[in-house]
């Protein structure tokens, strides 16, 4: 039986609604896929999981010519793998991003399927959870959690004037709550100067200009450039 055109008008509107939801959280925080790339995904899967349903029941001949219903949906979700990709960023420091936003274009699109199968209780059930997961479960675990979850990295490129002192310097970090690691040195200015470029970890309630004051009180310590990951 086709899908009848209130059937399909109501499908596509619980997917804009949804997506527009899962993707105003994309776009309250700057990222490179966010409200309307969101909804476009959901309408678009939508669209076609409807098509493709509507087209296995108007053209398929019992016993002679089936036809799978879910044909086009299971290409929706290959083709969102590549758009998925595309958001997925490796950094000049090694730190990789976009993973969140690249799961949440899944899920969008995902939505999309379902309401155009008809499953509207389920994706207003995964839309909330998505929600939940991304913005809820993490303000919970740092309640809760390891110390490990309310620290945040800072990319440090620190000029010493004597290498001597390094080890010094290292343990003053430690002293003052600053976990380092990755930890690189080398000479600069023919060997009279030496940088060290390292990663720490400092508590998230910390502002990186007091992270920066407190590094340049650091006897033997000429300059210092910092990065927020």
């Amino acid at each position: 039986m086709s899908i009848e055109v209130s059937d399909f008008i109501f499908n596509l509107g619980v997917a804009t609604i949804l997506s527009m939801i899962i993707g105003l959280e994309r776009e309250i925080k700057k990222k490179p896929i966010g409200l309307k790339t969101c909804v476009v995904i959901g309408i678009t899967s939508c669209l076609l999981t409807d098509v493709s349903i509507d087209a296995a029941n108007h053209f398929a001949i019992p016993y002679e010519k089936p036809m799978d219903p879910l044909r086009l949906a299971a290409q929706i979700v290959s083709g969102i793998g590549f758009l998925g990709a595309g958001v997925i960023l490796r950094r000049n420091n090694d730190i990789i991003s976009g993973l969140t936003t690249a799961a949440i274009v899944w899920g969008a699109g995902a939505i999309g399927i379902a309401c155009g199968a008809g499953f509207w209780m389920e994706a207003i059930i995964s839309t909330c959870l998505i929600i939940i997961s991304v913005e809820i479960f993490p303000i919970i675990f740092k309640w809760i959690g390891p110390k490990a979850l309310t620290e945040k990295q800072l990319k440090v490129k620190i000029i010493v004037d004597n290498d001597e002192k390094m080890t010094e310097i290292l343990k003053q970090m430690k002293q003052k709550g600053m976990k380092a690691s990755k930890v690189r040195i080398k000479d600069v200015q023919e060997g009279t100067l030496q940088q060290m470029d390292l990663t720490i970890l400092v508590n998230e309630k910390l502002y990186a200009t007091d992270v920066y004051y407190e590094l340049k009180q650091i006897k033997h310590v000429i300059s210092v450039e910092m990065e927020a990951l």
